[in-house]
This record gives structure tokens, C-alpha cells and sequence, in this order.
């Protein structure tokens, strides 16, 4: 064989290797167009200051462009307080009125009244981010089970005077934060502790501290 052709075979090896390698590493991220719930993969990164409620909306609608699913309008499941500009929010009616699907096409609930019961489906076995992976959860390292809801058992805000909400998700070291438990366990065999919206309070509303108690900043997102 001659030097040439020796040549030509070995570059064109190279170009179908690197031609491999980058396709490889342009793979878009898992399309999921039909999702219309998720767990956040992250927060924004500032503990429970996720910028109000615009801006705890604004990051579940980025999620979702990501993940195929923008073309929906994204609510963050969050509450907030009387101290609110425009009064008091609750939860529960700002996500539209279902049904809902994770990432797998699992309909966790198929109406606001059939998500505050105890038959929806927000379960350790579809608590999913918007990439389609499970979330960390109790028995899991690290432990990110700790949802920001700023919710009551039925979704609802807080009376004025009590500061779970982070100062209505504009803060990161004032207040408060009610957590839901989206495993829906817990170290006591309690309805608080087995809720996906309110099980209990944060330490902090700081990023360390969210973690430290089994979070990480991390909020349930749902299409209206």
C-alpha cells in the first residue's frame, strides 16, 4: 500500500472519530413536551431568596425550556403572606387546575382537589426533576428531600404574622421557610411528616442551613 492511500485511511479515521466524538458531546439534554410537573433540579442558589414569586417562576419556566417544556406557563408552587404586595397568596391557586405529569408521564394528580388528597401520586417513585432523574431523597447522600412550599396541609398561606416564606422569597437570612417532604417520609410516623407541602420548618432561609436539615434550595414547579 502506498504512502498516500496509507495516509487517506488514516485521516479519514480521524475525521470519523472526532466526527463521533462530537456528536457525542452536542446530545441535547432528554425532551420532555407532555411534563407538566417537576421538582426543581436546583435552586437558583441564594437559599430561600428565590427573587419572589417572579422569580421562583421565572426558574421553573428556564427548567422547562430546557428540558423541551417551555411553551407551557410555569408556576412555582410557593405561598406567600399578607406582607406580600398585593396580599396574600396561596399555592394551591396559582398552578392551574391539572391534570399533572412528571417527566415519565406519571399523572401525579388530575385536579387541585385530588393533589391536596392523600390520592396523589407525589411519591419517592416519582419525584423527578425536569431532566427525568429522581431527587435525592431520605436515605439518599446527600438528603434533598425538603421542598420550599411556604404552604399549609391544603396549600394555603399563613396568617400575616408568621414569616415562613422567607420574607415572601426575597430573602436569605430573615424568616423562615415551610417545607414539604416530597418522599413524603420522615422521622415520625405524623400527616406533617408524610406531606409533600407543609412537614415542617427550615432552620434558616440560607443555603446552609436548607441543606442542612435534608434541602437544598429546591421547589415544586407545575404548568397551569
Amino acid at each position: 500500500m502506498s504512502k498516500m492511500k496509507c495516509f487517506a485511511i488514516v485521516m479519514s479515521i480521524a475525521v470519523v472519530s472526532l466526527g463521533s466524538t462530537a456528536g457525542q458531546a452536542q446530545q441535547p439534554p432528554p425532551q420532555s413536551p407532555n411534563m407538566s410537573f417537576f421538582v426543581t433540579s436546583a435552586g437558583p442558589g441564594k437559599g430561600a431568596d428565590l427573587g419572589g414569586l417572579e422569580g421562583a417562576d421565572r426558574h421553573c419556566q428556564t427548567l422547562a425550556q430546557g428540558a423541551g417544556a417551555g411553551g407551557k406557563t410555569w408556576r412555582a408552587y410557593l405561598s406567600t403572606n399578607a406582607a406580600a404586595q398585593g396580599g396574600a397568596v396561596n399555592a394551591r391557586d396559582r398552578i392551574g387546575n391539572g391534570p399533572w405529569q412528571n417527566a415519565k408521564g406519571t399523572v401525579i394528580a388530575t385536579s387541585v382537589a385530588d393533589l391536596h388528597s392523600d390520592n396523589n401520586k407525589i411519591i419517592r417513585a416519582n419525584a423527578y426533576n425536569e431532566k427525568g432523574e429522581l431527587v435525592k431523597m431520605r436515605g439518599d447522600t446527600p438528603n434533598m428531600h425538603d421542598m420550599l412550599t411556604g404552604s399549609d396541609l391544603d396549600g394555603k398561606a399563613f396568617a400575616g404574622n408568621l414569616n415562613l416564606t422567607c420574607n415572601n422569597w426575597s430573602s436569605s437570612t430573615f424568616g423562615s421557610a415551610m417545607l414539604g417532604h416530597v418522599d413524603r417520609e420522615g422521622i415520625a410516623d405524623t400527616v406533617y411528616q408524610k406531606s409533600w407541602v407543609s412537614s415542617h420548618m427550615s432552620r434558616s432561609c440560607s443555603q446552609p442551613d436548607l441543606v442542612a436539615t435534608g434541602g437544598n434550595g429546591l421547589f415544586y414547579c407545575f404548568a397551569q
